[in-house]
């Protein structure tokens, strides 16, 4: 058994899930030091400061956990050379994060995630659409470089780098019986421009129009600066709504997801999808983007029925899945859905972990 440090300095969302999790089901042990989620382009640039000064002894761990949100590169000129393996989970990357309106693109985080990945011991990506958007994404990014292009650093980071999907939990509450006269449809997304909120209540509308009878959960995490749409949905949508707004409790947000039927993304971004994995393992039907990691949460077979093409295929699937909710199918995706669980996942977790610890001097030997 090892005995890990694990640095999260945007300790919140996805990133305090995975953390948390990996911590509660691991037979490791872990010290975990922090910092909020909250400005995050400052925790990129200077988080690193922070956590050099609350390590007295990095020697004392058989390895050290970071996600991306960090200038590893500055966390290990600042720890100097005694300091043992280094893991770096990307969560996200900056090179491919959407802009919000009105932001201009600063290509420092790009180049932060970059030194960070060279600087790694060991790479982890959530999902193997992440891993490769972000390698394919490495050529044109270097490219823009004046002169003296490090095309290098692609065969580098790539041959360090893995898939490990975050585990999750999957507290099996609701037993799937039967369908709803009025299905109640769920949003547990961030109340941000990269989720695509537009498309999600656009499409609710429509139907909402044509006299289509569904009700409505919106539980996700909202910001100060949320899209307006929401503001326009909870007035449009009134008489549909059964909860609008962020449950801060995780059994309160439980029993939501196991009152809920149908589950939509309609994102621009996502590298994995834990809300959506959640929302299934509590008997939600999906319905999600052909884009993005989608296709890996989904078994092929069932991609018919749980991918839709654009705008207008969303609105046919969600109309007819209101009509006729099939209760075996969805029982079938969700038992499929349990290899996500932490359950299942910290098998892989315990099993790289322990190389980690047998092969210190070896790093990339697997």
């Amino acid at each position: 058994m090892g005995h890990f440090l694990f640095l999260e300095p945007f300790y919140g969302g996805s990133h305090k899930n995975f953390a948390d999790g990996l911590i509660k089901n691991s037979s490791h042990t872990f010290e975990l030091i922090t910092l909020p989620d909250r400005y995050w382009k400052w925790r990129m640039r200077g988080a690193a400061l922070y956590f050099a000064n609350q390590i007295n002894d990095a020697s004392i761990y058989d390895g050290i956990i970071v996600s991306n949100m960090l200038s590893l590169s500055d966390l290990k000129a600042l720890l100097g050379k005694e300091i043992p393996p280094t893991i770096l989970y990307f969560h996200e990357n900056q090179i491919l994060y959407p802009l919000s309106d009105g932001e201009k693109e600063d290509l420092h985080y790009g180049f932060t995630d970059i030194t960070s990945a060279l600087c790694a011991d060991y790479i982890l990506f959530n999902s193997g659409f992440h891993q490769n958007a972000f390698i394919e994404a490495l050529k044109p990014f270097i490219s823009r470089f004046p002169d003296y292009n490090p095309h290098w650093v692609i065969e580098k980071i790539q041959h360090k780098a893995k898939v490990l999907y975050p585990g999750c939990k999957l507290d099996i509450k609701k037993t799937i019986s039967e369908q709803r006269n009025f299905p109640l449809i769920l949003w547990n997304h961030r109340w941000e421009h990269d989720k695509n909120p537009e498309d999600f209540f656009n499409a609710l509308f429509q139907i909402n129009d044509e006299g289509i009878h569904f009700k409505l959960a919106v539980v996700g995490e909202q910001y100060k600066n949320s899209p307006d749409i929401f503001n326009v949905a909870h007035k449009k949508l009134k008489e549909h709504i059964l909860h609008f707004g962020y449950i801060e409790s995780y059994t309160e947000y439980n029993k939501w997801l196991n009152k809920c039927d149908i589950v939509i993304s309609t994102s621009f971004q996502e590298n994995f999808g834990i809300s959506i994995v959640e929302a299934i393992g509590s008997g939600n039907f999906p319905l999600l983007p052909d884009r993005l990691s989608y296709r890996e949460l989904i078994p092929e077979k069932y991609h018919k029925l749980c991918i839709y093409k654009n705008q207008k295929d969303l609105v046919g699937k969600l109309k007819k899945l209101i009509r006729y909710y099939d209760l075996e199918m969805m029982e079938h995706i969700r038992v499929q859905n349990l290899r996500f669980s932490w359950k299942n996942m910290i098998i892989q977790y315990d099993e790289y972990l322990d190389k980690v610890k047998k092969n210190p001097a070896d790093k990339q030997d697997f």
